[in-house]
């Protein structure tokens, strides 16, 4: 048989080989590698490539360590981590609820605002989801809310953080993307090709990330008008109500001050997006030590909680490097290209079957698990098809979010799961996040048929 077709029915076998360990439950990040050495072990054997390229490999480690724009991962999760520990989230949802508590759907309206606000601050969604899920779950539920409805808009809310900016998951698809893009212009003869960063992709992603937010209230007025005994008004008391202005203003302002001095350097050119994570950092502790919630034991906390994330993100990173390099070695980038390049319906046809792939990975991987297999493998070959880079990273990350949603591994469910009381089904909790799996699917078919809600502010700004 000739080689080159060994080359890609291994590379087919070993995709569906490490999605088959993965499902029995293996590590990510060992399966990742393992399967990919066996694979590659087994290629090499039988002459589809030579083990001397293999060498590629610490040359990528190596790049990952020195990458400048990689270090804005962990400063970013330590400003959130340290955000939630000082209860910045815990006085926004309890402002936010008086101040719309006196509205049918007020409760719920409220805990999307406080998401989306906590998303542009933290970027941490098993945070956010935890936070929210113990605070306003029980007030929720107090309040003789639909259990299905409570749920699901905390779960929903909750994962705004994988898309809002600052989100880790645009920071490594912005670089990851920015390289792609740079290798695909060139091997087109274009030797000076237009940058993609991942300032180009937070100011992308910002108009997506509204719209989000609005279907998730569009749904939650829809459901106070055409069910409301599912979300019942909760009036604040007199006593309550007379200084809630100044609530609103200690609630608001640190967090909105916070977000405009990271997001702002970054979109206005002022700062990188690692400079910008050093600024948010620092304001997160100062933050802490206004609401004298700056500890010792607080910054051993966070600083434990920040090195486990980034550890798990980049040691996921690694292992699917080592998957990337002997797909590519056995060809498998090929088999791709044949494959959607010859769909019918040319290059949007090729973007809706990828989107779609992703889609259904979600049901059983983890964001940074599809990204790290899917974007290298699918990438380059759609940039060939001329696809904006930046318009295809903002449709995956939007994309990927439900699978913080969707059963059987939806991790916002397992986050909520933990917190929530004892005598609330799982159930509740998996019906209750169908229609916002909609609703991200309604978000994902706009993207798709107005690129311009993504490509218009990232344009703009680079005037």
């Amino acid at each position: 048989m000739d080689p080159v077709m060994i080359g890609e029915l291994l590379a087919g076998l070993m995709f569906f080989g490490i999605i088959g360990f993965l499902l029995l439950g293996f590590p990510v990040a060992f399966t990742l590698a393992g399967v990919s050495l066996l694979f590659g072990a087994v290629g090499m054997s039988m002459g589809v490539f030579d083990p001397s390229n293999f060498g590629a490999l610490p040359n990528r480690y190596i790049g990952f360590m020195t990458n400048e724009v990689l270090v804005a991962v962990p400063l970013f999760i330590f400003m959130g981590v340290m955000l939630e520990r000082s209860n910045i989230a815990e006085q926004l949802l309890l402002t936010m609820s008086k101040l719309f508590g006196s509205l049918r759907g007020g409760l719920g309206m409220s805990v999307i605002i406080v998401g989306a606000l906590l998303a542009a601050s933290t970027g941490v969604v098993g945070a956010t989801v935890v936070t929210m899920g113990l605070i306003s779950l029980p007030a929720m539920l107090r309040a003789g809310y639909d259990p299905k409805l409570a749920t699901g808009v905390i779960c929903a809310s909750g994962t705004l953080g994988q898309i809002i900016p600052p989100s880790t998951v645009l920071i490594f698809m912005g670089d990851m993307l920015s390289g792609i893009n740079s290798q695909v212009q060139m091997a087109k003869g274009n030797f000076a090709p237009t940058a993609v960063s991942v300032g180009d992709l937070f100011a992308g992603a910002i108009l997506p990330g509204f719209m989000l937010v609005g279907l998730y209230l569009l749904y939650t007025i829809f459901k106070a008008i055409t069910d409301p005994e599912s979300c019942p008004a909760t009036p604040v008391p007199a006593d309550e109500k007379k200084d809630l202005w100044k609530e609103v203003i200690v609630s608001l302002v640190p967090p909105l001050l916070l977000i405009l001095s990271v997001l702002g350097s970054i979109l206005g050119g002022i700062a990188t997006p690692t400079e910008a994570a050093s600024v948010g950092a620092v304001g997160a502790m100062v933050l802490a030590a206004l609401r004298w919630r700056l500890s010792f034991a607080i910054l051993r906390e966070t600083a434990i909680a920040t090195a486990t994330i980034t550890s798990m993100v980049f040691v996921i990173l690694l292992g699917a490097s080592v998957f990337s390099i002997v797909f590519r070695l056995m060809g498998g980038d090929n088999l791709v290209h044949e494959f959607l390049s010859n769909l019918p319906g040319g290059t949007l046809a090729a973007v809706a079957v990828v989107m779609l792939i992703m889609f259904v990975l979600g049901f059983i991987l983890d964001t940074f698990e599809i990204i790290f297999i899917v974007i290298p493998i699918t990438a380059p070959i759609l940039l060939a098809l001329d696809v904006d880079p930046v318009w295809l990273g903002v449709l995956v990350g939007v994309n990927l979010q439900t699978s913080f949603l969707t059963p059987p591994f939806g991790f916002a469910l397992f986050y909520l799961r933990g917190v929530a009381p004892a005598d609330l089904p799982t159930s509740a909790i998996y019906k209750g996040i169908l229609p916002f799996v909609v609703l991200q699917v309604i978000a994902i078919g706009i993207l798709f048929a107005f690129p311009q809600i993504v490509t218009w502010l990232p344009r703009l700004i680079a005037g």
